[in-house]
């Protein structure tokens, strides 16, 4: 399933290498077997993750603490109802942690 959007990159990670999007292809390049990847590719998959990391830091989180880790919902509109209420609820931890920093 692409759920890339017209015009916009996706950026993905290694196991997307190669796959057809209908956006600009920015998943990070893989390396295979006896071919290593060149420097150009390797700069290039390091400035993809250094875009990916903000947002792989709330996915991480989420995960672990929030045990939204499997989904446990049988329809598509469920998973994206418990994923919308997953980021909702790590968007309230995160405004109080911000909020004691600023108030100390």
């Amino acid at each position: 399933m692409d759920l890339g959007i017209e015009g916009l990159p996706r950026y993905a990670d290694k196991g997307y290498s190669g796959a057809k999007t209908r956006g600009y292809d920015a998943a990070m390049k893989k390396a295979a077997r006896n071919h290593k990847l060149g420097i150009t590719d390797i700069l290039r998959n390091k400035r993809i993750s250094r875009k990916r990391s903000h947002i792989e830091r709330c996915f991480a989180v989420m995960k672990r603490a929030h045990n939204a880790g499997r989904v446990s919902v049988t329809t598509i509109a469920r998973a994206g109802i418990k994923f919308m209420m997953n980021s909702i609820v790590y968007n309230l931890v995160q405004l109080k942690y911000l909020a004691s920093i600023k108030s100390t």
